[in-house]
């Protein structure tokens, strides 16, 4: 598939240009994406705010959803396998990079890219913040950022393969299903057996432990009674087993 990329000095945010284009009536292909210097209002998961920084990577594209495509929601296990690929490529020396369940990908324990989606109608969009200049400092999380073991990774050229990986996975998400997705995801991801804290949206925490996904992407999070909890939703703290 082609990709096209627009940029833009600065924005409010990259998702929301996008989702008030196709409210407006506007087509946008499959394919697209507009990235940003810099964001005013970025946006993450459950309505946080994405700090952005000067070289880093802050971008959304379009997947036009059909009626024989997965779940929309497992937009976010290719999402994070395509930027975890790019990732990978642009590390100065090997570091390990892990996926953490819903969106996250963390370079050792510590955040460097968060995923938000959204949707309109059949118009998925996917944002993508990647740390590759630099990482604010946070209260509540660790995070990090590519250049603290190397050179930062050129924004553009980052973006273009980024793109690149996005179009991959998302065709093996069409022609394969969930089941090869996931899969992978459960092989760049944590093992399973590790300690989680999941803070759901209504303010409750549960702890577990790690026991893989559900074949439509949701988390299994296995009780100290040795019951199973699927979680749909929810923020995951990993814990020092």
């Amino acid at each position: 598939m082609a990709f096209r990329i627009e940029t833009v000095r600065e924005t409010g945010s990259t998702n929301a240009d996008l989702l008030a284009r196709a409210e407006k009536g506007e087509h946008l292909p499959e394919g697209a994406w507009l990235v940003a210097d810099r964001q005013r209002a970025g946006r993450g998961r459950q309505g946080r705010e994405w700090i952005d920084g000067p070289g880093n990577f802050m971008g959304s594209t379009v997947v036009r959803l059909l009626p024989t495509d997965p779940p929309a929601p497992s937009l976010s296990l290719i999402a994070a396998l395509a930027v975890y690929e790019a990732v990978l490529t642009r590390l100065a020396e090997p570091q390990p990079v892990q996926l953490k369940w819903p969106n996250d990908v963390q370079l050792g324990r510590a955040k460097i890219a968060g995923i938000l989606l959204e949707r309109l109608g059949d118009c998925a969009v996917v944002g993508i913040g990647v740390n590759l200049a630099g990482a604010p400092l946070l209260p509540d999380r660790t995070v990090a950022h590519l250049a603290a073991a190397g050179p930062a990774p050129e924004r553009d050229s980052f973006a273009r393969e980024l793109a690149g990986a996005f179009d991959r996975e998302l065709a093996r998400w069409r022609q394969s299903g969930l089941e090869g997705i996931i899969d992978r995801w459960l092989a760049a991801a944590h093992p399973r057996g590790s300690a989680l804290s999941v803070h759901a949206p209504d303010g409750t925490t549960i702890s577990g432990f790690f026991d893989g996904l559900e074949p439509h992407g949701a988390l299994r999070l296995r009780l100290a009674d040795g019951s199973v909890r699927v979680i749909h939703a929810g923020d995951v703290a990993l814990e020092r087993n």
